[in-house]
């Protein structure tokens, strides 16, 4: 009965990570060419840039990951950074929207966290994309829950996220994380700053929230 479970709740998952790929293909193949090459909230990264990046697990085969990696002397980040932007070279925008929808069921998992990790790559960086573009796309409330519940101190140290002396309080569901003052915003939002994210003006409250905006 366990097994069948886990089974059921592995299956679940997949077709949630499904229509989220799904829906951002929609959303990227509705962009300008202005909003392809526009900042996203991926430091240094254009949209083009996001939109590369996230298939990248899904095209690349093992032996062609420990290839980049060498090239990169090691590092993950020179590694993503660097095909990011040479596949984002290589792809016109249409194919890049067409790669994440046609990979839409596709197994990929990053090396740790299985397919909740999935679920928060895909969320977080189509949030990097549309709340930057300031498209207000809500992304729905059950994906966001599987993710802030899988927020911890580990989730926080990976993304290199600092929310010390800080309580994160959503105002759209009820969730809460951390302690120290209150900060408060729509729940998609807080997200983005457990996963090491700062915010255009506009999308939080609190006391102290300007270390948490952009420019």
């Amino acid at each position: 009965m366990a097994n069948t479970t886990h089974r059921r709740a592995r299956a679940d998952i997949r077709a949630v990570i499904a229509d989220e790929r799904r829906e951002l293909a929609e959303v990227l193949e509705g962009l300008s060419a202005d909003e392809w090459d526009a900042a996203s909230l991926c430091a240094g990264w254009r949209v083009r840039e996001v939109a590369a990046h996230m298939t990248m697990g899904m095209r690349y085969s093992l032996p062609e990951v420990a290839r980049e990696l060498i090239r990169a002397r090691g590092s993950l980040h020179r590694m993503t950074d660097r095909c990011a932007r040479a596949d984002a070279a290589a792809f016109s925008t249409r194919e890049l929207a067409g790669l994440l929808r046609d990979n839409a069921d596709h197994p990929w998992t990053p090396p740790v966290g299985g397919f909740v990790s999935a679920l928060g790559h895909d969320v977080v960086h189509g949030l990097d994309i549309t709340v930057a573009l300031g498209l207000g796309r809500r992304v729905p409330e059950d994906r966001l829950r599987i993710l802030l519940e899988a927020v911890d101190a580990r989730t926080l140290r990976f993304f290199g996220a600092d929310l010390r002396g800080t309580t994160l309080r959503a105002t759209d569901l009820d969730w809460s994380f951390g302690s120290g003052s209150p900060l408060s915003g729509a729940a998609q939002d807080l997200l983005l700053l457990a996963y090491g994210r700062r915010l255009p003006p506009g999308h939080l409250q609190g006391e102290g929230s300007g270390r948490f905006v952009t420019g």
